[in-house]
């Protein structure tokens, strides 16, 4: 029997329907499936058989081949026409080539002949099951990735809904997309959810900032490379824009991608092709582009520093998103969001803003929008002497208005800043968390930064092996990377 039926809870076990107008062998398979954990039900013939499937949902029907009133053929053809997640099992004596073809083509789990073997019919009816439950599972995540990239986009205000119904307009679609907003007001959250929201929302979603890719290795990064394209090219490489075949491209500041390859990423999006580095053939490619910039590229356009004709096709559908000082009456449902996302991860059992401190953050001008909110939330959870964030907690804030910010301990200085824990840099993510429970906050500004510089020198800036390393997802590692203005030294 599978693992996966082994794990099933009562109220989970797989119900199979077994169609045969021989008692014998109805019998014989209630008997090898019931004490399995399967709910077993019988009927004679497909016609009873499709009258208890109106009544009663199925995972999995075990029919002959052979019926009374039709044959299994027919029955199959019309379950999958009127309960198509139902996996069906054939069986006959008198099985061809041609019957088990034509069965598998018409969405056939798969076929079996008499006399089977016991083991061969429970293994059988195990992994049909499975493959049901796994492509149900499958499903399930997807709406839940749909839900959770909308969720994550916080907010009531007509600002924010806008920005809503823009992503619903354009989701479904191929179009390309332009994001544009000032850092930090989640540019990279409305590009997932347009992608996680699409008909490609189970192919990649693959993050590319055109701002942290030194000029001579984003070509290579973008389109790949053949071996001995250039010194160092050993193998042939395969570029993020292949790797985002079938799924979405995400080009985050695109402002900074240089002219001269701006002219190759417009050939991309109209030919639908490429060509990788040291490479005389075009390749083919499938690829949404989804843009962000925090720039005025139509000012660029007119400075001669962007192509018109790209800008132009990168703005086909164009989605601003808002500044946090444009959509205050949102403040108080991003702060209690990031309380609890927070303080459960920092272990920490804040539950509350008062009055008076919530007065503090909806009075603050928030220059650095949705992420310093995030951030100021986070540092509040972490100094909250109790249950609720005071005004005292918050005396941060309000000193940051007034006092010139103070200069960040040097990489020198770090050890002596984390003495409390373990006095070096960290190297996981685990091992971050733990120090961030015991420092204040200007120890975790420098210990955060040096935990993400140190991992990008160690793996030579290669910011997917850096995050693999400390056990991070590239794109939360990426978004620390830019929580500290952290970008390849030229």
């Amino acid at each position: 029997m599978s693992p996966a039926l082994q794990g099933m809870r009562s109220r989970d076990k797989a119900r199979v329907l077994i169609v045969d107008d021989e008692e014998i062998v109805r019998e014989s398979c209630r008997r090898l499936l019931q004490p399995r954990g399967y709910r077993v039900a019988e009927a004679v013939d497909a016609g009873s058989a499709l009258r208890l499937m109106e009544t009663m949902s199925f995972d999995l029907v075990l029919s002959d081949l052979k019926l009374p009133d039709t044959n299994g053929i027919d029955l199959l053809k019309e379950i999958k026409e009127s309960h198509p997640e139902t996996e069906v099992i054939l069986v006959t004596g008198y099985g061809t080539v041609s019957t088990a073809v034509e069965a598998m083509k018409l969405g056939a789990y798969d076929y079996i002949e008499k006399p089977f073997r016991p083991d061969e019919l429970v293994s059988l009816a195990g992994k049909a099951v499975e493959k049901k439950r796994l492509r149900e599972e499958n499903l399930r995540l997807r709406k839940e990735l749909s839900v959770k990239y909308i969720k994550n986009i916080v907010g009531t205000s007509k600002a924010i809904e806008r920005v809503f119904r823009l992503i619903a307009s354009v989701a479904p679609t191929a179009s390309t997309v332009l994001i544009t907003g000032e850092s930090g007001t989640g540019k990279e959250l409305v590009a997932r959810a347009v992608h996680y929201n699409s008909p490609r929302r189970d192919r990649p979603f693959v993050v590319v900032d055109c701002g942290t890719l030194a000029g001579d290795l984003i070509e290579s990064e973008l389109f790949g490379y053949k071996k001995g394209a250039f010194t160092g090219a050993v193998t042939d490489k395969k570029g993020l824009i292949e790797e985002a075949d079938g799924g979405t491209l995400f080009l985050d500041e695109i402002g900074n991608l240089p002219l001269a390859l701006q002219s190759k990423l417009l050939r991309v999006l109209q030919e639908k092709e490429y060509r990788p580095v040291g490479d005389k053939k075009a390749a083919r490619v499938d690829t949404r582009f989804i843009t962000a910039t925090n720039k005025d590229l139509t000012a660029m356009v007119k400075e001669g520093t962007f192509r018109e004709d790209l800008f132009y096709r990168l703005a086909i559908f164009p989605i601003h998103v808002p500044p946090l000082r444009d959509r205050m009456e949102d403040i108080p449902l991003l702060a209690y969001h990031f309380l609890r996302k927070y303080s459960a991860e920092l272990g920490r059992e804040v539950t509350s803003i008062s009055a008076e401190a919530m007065r503090v953050l909806t009075s603050h001008g928030w220059p650095g929008n949705v992420r310093e909110l995030e951030n100021t939330i986070q540092r509040a959870i972490l100094l909250a002497e109790g249950s609720t964030v005071t005004p005292e907690t918050l005396g941060f804030l309000t000193l940051s208005r007034t006092e010139p910010p103070r200069t960040e301990p040097s990489r020198t200085e770090l050890p002596a800043a984390a003495s409390q824990h373990t006095g070096e840099t960290p190297r996981s993510i685990d091992e971050l968390k733990e120090i961030k429970k015991e420092l204040r906050e200007r120890s975790i500004e420098a210990v955060e930064k040096a935990f993400v510089t140190e991992a990008l020198k160690r793996n030579e800036w290669n910011i997917s092996k850096a995050a693999s390393d400390v056990g991070m997802q590239r794109p939360n590692f990426h978004a620390l990377m830019k929580k500290h203005g952290i970008t390849r030294p030229k």
